[in-house]
Formats: C-alpha cells, sequence, structure tokens
C-alpha cells in the first residue's frame, strides 16, 4: 500500500452530531383561527425557520409577502394556491424572495405542510402596506410563551 493510501486511511473526518428531533414532543402551536404550527428549528440571526404548519378545511392564509424563499412540501390535506392551482399530498412548492401570495385550505381534512423559511413573511395591508411581519424570532417567542403557559419543557430549537 502507497504512503498516501494508509495516510487517507489514518485521516478521519470529524462529524458533528445530528441533532435528531421527533415532532410528537412539540406541541401543536396556535397562530390563529384555523392555524397552528410545531416549530422544528430557529435559524441563528433571525434568519428564517422550520415547521410544520397545520391549517385546518376552508382557513383561509391572507395575503402575504415572503422577504426570502420558501420551500413548501404538503404531507397531508390539499390547499388551493391565489393562482387556482391546487397542491395535494406529496407536493411541493418553491416560493422564491419577493413572492407575493395567498391560499386556503381545502377538503375534508387539515392541510399539514413541511415548510422552510429564509427571512420573514409579511402580512399585507391596505395599499401593500406591510400590517404585520413574523420572523423566526417571533415564532420561537410564540413558542416559548406556549410552553411557559402549559408547563412544557422548551427544546432547544435554535441551529
Amino acid at each position: 500500500m502507497s504512503t498516501t493510501a494508509k495516510q487517507s486511511q489514518q485521516t478521519t473526518t470529524p462529524f458533528m452530531p445530528a441533532r435528531n428531533l421527533n415532532p410528537e414532543l412539540i406541541p401543536w402551536i396556535p397562530l390563529g383561527e384555523g392555524k397552528s404550527f410545531k416549530p422544528l428549528r430557529f435559524f441563528s440571526d433571525n434568519r428564517g425557520f422550520a415547521e410544520l404548519l397545520r391549517i385546518e378545511p376552508g382557513t383561509v392564509i391572507p395575503l402575504h409577502r415572503h422577504t426570502g424563499e420558501i420551500h413548501a412540501f404538503n404531507l397531508e390535506g390539499s390547499r388551493e394556491l391565489c393562482t387556482g392551482e391546487v397542491i395535494a399530498p406529496g407536493e411541493y412548492v418553491y416560493e422564491p424572495a419577493g413572492n407575493i401570495d395567498t391560499w386556503k385550505a381545502v377538503g375534508d381534512v387539515p392541510c399539514i405542510i413541511f415548510v422552510t423559511v429564509r427571512g420573514a413573511v409579511e402580512f399585507m395591508g391596505p395599499g401593500n402596506t406591510v400590517a404585520r411581519s413574523v420572523s423566526g424570532n417571533d415564532l420561537r417567542a410564540l413558542y416559548q410563551q406556549h410552553c411557559e403557559a402549559n408547563g412544557i419543557e422548551m427544546l432547544d430549537l435554535v441551529d
């Protein structure tokens, strides 16, 4: 065996431990009528978040803009985008930064979506003004408040 081969066999790459998480350990946290979330990860420096989002049938998500890109994978239930497209279980939607949209949960079962959000979500008011902005830090504060109010241990979900 060559010296180079021996050296490469002796060199080990240190791997960082995975941060495995069972979503069953996290409660559904209400966000409003017909809408709740399970936080999976808050990206440090308020860069965004990963969550399970649950929307009850008939619930409309109001007009909003994304300051960063969104990746959304429907796990259960369906939703209808403002374009008329229906997103069914197993389908994926990418939304670029700056995208403005609205959508609603359709069908008879809640729509559960795995979502990663970069930046914040800005809910639009009259004249395309920002009525409310929701960031990872905002959702983290809601998670903390919910845990404290319900005697639930808060998990470390920050990257």
